[in-house]
């Protein structure tokens, strides 16, 4: 009979170990009897858990954007009365926080949507809805001071900027500068602000 209490240690060793699997050998190469082995657990635990692989990855991925929606709003809670650039940095913020640009994730982040496409449904449909909700996130704060349409493409823009740099600095395989990514971001940010009060 299993511990009271030991589902949610479980849940986080097998979570981690599935990241650092990834890290090492990348998720299509990644087995359960890998990720077992590292989490120090019989394959069977992995099954009682998650069923299979593809569950073990949607909860390892589910948790990484947890992180993300966290950092993200931990940013955004102090600046209820800011305005849509404060609010906007911060948002950009949360999405270069150290969750999410520890090499582990940044490579499970990769390896996840280069693969999902190919994978089970449910992790096609989890990736898409992932994606759509940074996007509102964006849209929804900047059209306080934007037409619209405008903050449509505003919003768009910063997405494509903000996963443009997330992958130049994944495929790099250097450490993520979040100094160069919050200044592009920021001067993005303020060109699409200041475009509507000239």
């Amino acid at each position: 009979m299993p511990k009271v209490g030991m589902q949610p240690i479980r849940r986080r060793q097998l979570i981690d170990a599935t990241l650092s699997t990834i890290n090492e050998v990348g998720i299509n190469d990644a087995t359960i009897a890998q990720i077992a082995r590292r989490a120090g657990v019989s394959t069977g635990i992995i099954s009682h858990y998650f069923k299979d692989k593809n569950g073990l990855l949607e909860a390892t991925m589910r948790d990484v954007t947890r992180q993300l929606r966290e950092a993200v709003l931990s940013r955004l809670e102090p600046l209820a009365g800011a305005s849509a650039e404060q609010r906007l940095c911060a948002i950009v913020e949360g999405n270069f926080d150290d969750t999410q640009v520890h090499t582990a994730v940044m490579k499970a982040w990769l390896d996840f949507w280069s693969s999902s496409m190919h994978q089970a449904p449910s992790l096609i449909a989890w990736s898409g809805s992932a994606a759509g909700g940074s996007t509102q996130r964006w849209w929804s704060n900047s059209r306080r001071e934007l037409p619209l349409e405008k903050a449509r493409l505003a919003a768009h823009g910063l997405a494509a900027l903000i996963d443009g740099l997330w992958l130049r600095a994944a495929l790099s395989g250097k450490p993520f500068n979040p100094v160069i990514a919050l200044t592009l971001t920021t001067q993005f940010i303020r060109q699409q602000l200041a475009g509507e009060h000239e």
